[in-house]
């Protein structure tokens, strides 16, 4: 995007760009980590069902995410992005309108084409342009925060609005009730969605300029020789790390509810409390990565993500409470921090402008590939281990995955640190 942009028009793009890319996972993810229990009974389906359903977008996704990938740099990003916005919208409109669990799979398969071929690419690339050569910790960790933010404003309002239809009709275990409450959030959701695509369509700028030089120079075969690099690989390593962390986060409003033991309303408040979380560790991310370095913070985060997925290894007691509640905290400031701030190393690995979006395709064919399998994992484990020892190995998964992440981290920043000061 042009820097001579106004200020004002810069801040507008910047919180679009925020907007689209959150209100766009809001339906196939957001609302099964705020309304996971209650989702789970509308349908009638469990966690390992619910997880198959994920899979069935993951496995769309990545085909999505190599093929968008270059996509991104030949097309206009506004375009894009509006157009994969409308588009996931109407899978929510046919949800709310039929909510039966034999069209979830279908909606979920069709939202990993809508929110990756079309969005994803287009999302980092506009970002990266946005940060310049200076603020790419601080770009990558506005979107990030920004996100978090939204998501957790949204979450709230629904949250409010489920507690609202509930209480009308004075029984929140009513089935019909849940269904109803369901449609009206997932309408408004949707309807929201298209509102961000059109403010999309007629704000941010067209990147004519970058469009026409990624044409002249970019085919698929750039694929081929970024999928060489090191960097690109160790980059992958993080993401799959970082994001299964971020998958695992959707089970904390069921563990509110079954071993903390709080109900249904009161767990999807722990889920919505700790999306609050995300935007104020995202943000910290992105000035601390700009100011020592995004490799160094990237080391730190997952420290914070492996002491807090550790302690969570203990069963919580009454008299603990709070020590269940400072692990949690942990564990999310390291996930979340992580997340904000992984693909600003694609500035620091040297990867040219032009082919940002093509780095983006294959680095997320490779570290999204959580979305295939690490909810099945978690919904096994928990559906054949009651109580807290399901949560506990899916805790002890996620330990082992910030000890992967750290190391590759670690060695990716050598790598860029050396090409630096070479």
């Amino acid at each position: 995007m042009d820097h001579q942009l106004s200020i004002s028009r810069r801040l507008s793009i910047l919180v679009l760009l925020i907007l689209s890319g959150e209100l766009i996972f809001f339906l196939p993810f957001v609302f099964a980590r705020v309304f996971r229990p209650t989702l789970l009974e509308v349908y009638q389906i469990s966690n390992l069902d619910l997880g198959s359903y994920f899979s069935v977008y993951g496995l769309v996704a990545m085909a999505s995410y190599v093929l968008g990938g270059p996509l991104a740099d030949k097309f206009s990003s506004r375009n894009l992005i509006s157009l994969a916005l409308v588009s996931t919208a109407l899978g929510g409109f046919v949800l709310a309108l039929f909510p039966y669990k034999e069209l979830l799979i279908w909606v979920y398969g069709y939202w990993g084409f809508t929110t990756i071929f079309l969005f994803w690419a287009a999302l980092i690339k506009s970002t990266r342009v946005w940060g310049g050569d200076s603020f790419q910790g601080k770009a990558f960790g506005f979107l990030e925060g920004g996100r978090g933010a939204t998501a957790a404003l949204v979450a709230t309002g629904a949250l409010l609005l489920f507690s609202d239809a509930s209480s009308v009709a004075g029984d929140s275990s009513n089935s019909i009730t849940r269904i109803e409450s369901y449609k009206k959030i997932m309408l408004l959701s949707s309807g929201l969605i298209v509102v961000c695509a059109l403010l999309v369509r007629f704000i941010i700028p067209a990147d004519k300029q970058i469009e026409k030089r990624a044409r002249e120079i970019l085919d698929f075969r750039k694929l081929l020789t970024l999928s060489k690099l090191p960097e690109i690989w160790l980059l992958a390593i993080i993401i799959v790390c970082a994001y299964s962390g971020y998958k695992i986060t959707d089970i904390f409003s069921l563990f509110a509810n079954e071993i903390l033991n709080y109900d249904e309303y009161e767990a999807a408040g722990f889920g919505t409390l700790t999306l609050w979380m995300r935007p104020v560790f995202a943000v910290f991310a992105g000035f601390f990565a700009d100011r020592f370095s995004i490799g160094k913070v990237l080391n730190c985060l997952f420290v914070l993500m492996l002491l807090g997925s550790l302690l969570m290894l203990i069963e919580p007691q009454s008299s603990f409470f709070y020590f269940s509640i400072l692990s949690l905290v942990l564990t999310v400031s390291g996930v979340y921090g992580v997340r904000a701030i992984y693909f600003a190393m694609i500035q620091e690995s040297n990867i040219p402008i032009n082919a940002t979006g093509a780095a983006v395709g294959v680095v997320s064919f490779l570290g999204f590939t959580p979305d295939v399998f690490i909810s099945p994992i978690t919904g096994f484990l928990l559906d054949n281990n009651p109580g807290f020892e399901g949560f506990r190995l899916v805790f002890l998964l996620l330990s082992t995955l910030s000890i992967l992440g750290g190391i590759a981290s670690f060695i990716l920043f050598k790598r860029t640190s050396a090409s630096i000061s070479g």
